[in-house]
């Protein structure tokens, strides 16, 4: 029986696994909406906002492979464009704000690589946002501080690291382009 949000969270995720389909990310998404309205005198999450800690893990499911992530924003940090590989991820603003930009990847004749942006959005406390497989995004804590939650459907360091999945760009002249350029 779950005992506080975060085992409430989990609970009602590893219910709703399966394969990707708009009502799984519906439900997990509606599940990190109630997990980012918490009462922060859970111990869990008192923890957090009071270690603030850069990146720290809070799930890992050894049966259907998603891992929940807590990351602290301080101000004006960017993370350039990316994507997630194979993955499939929520993004999720515990506290604070965090302005997404989002992109799409265009191929010139000459095959080079460059983003066109598409969005910039705000996420604020207490929304979630999904990005999936293909989905090009960036981040800029515009708050003096976030508390981000970051689902995401593998371990996406494995999908980096070790099977280089992830695509990350890079600002060159003037562009954002493909970092193999």
């Amino acid at each position: 029986m779950p005992r506080n949000a975060l085992d409430m969270f989990i609970a009602r995720v590893r219910s709703a696994w399966g394969p990707l389909t708009t009502e799984l990310v519906t439900e997990c998404r509606a599940a990190l909406e109630d997990l980012l309205a918490a009462d922060p005198s859970e111990p869990w999450l008192a923890a957090l906002l009071a270690e603030a800690p850069e990146r720290r893990e809070l799930h890992r499911d050894p049966e259907r492979g998603f891992v929940l992530l807590a990351h602290a924003e301080r101000g004006g940090l960017y993370r350039p464009p990316h994507d997630h590989g194979r993955s499939w991820v929520l993004y999720g603003a515990q506290g604070g704000e965090v302005e997404m930009g989002t992109y799409a990847r265009v191929e010139g004749p000459d095959g080079a690589v460059r983003l066109v942006g598409r969005d910039r959005a705000p996420l604020r406390a207490g929304q979630a946002q999904a990005y999936l497989p293909g989905d090009i995004h960036d981040t800029r804590c515009v708050s003096d501080s976030a508390l981000l939650f970051r689902f995401t459907e593998r371990d996406l360091g494995r999908e980096d690291r070790e099977e280089h999945r992830v695509t990350r760009y890079v600002w060159r002249d003037g562009v954002w382009t493909g970092a193999d350029r």
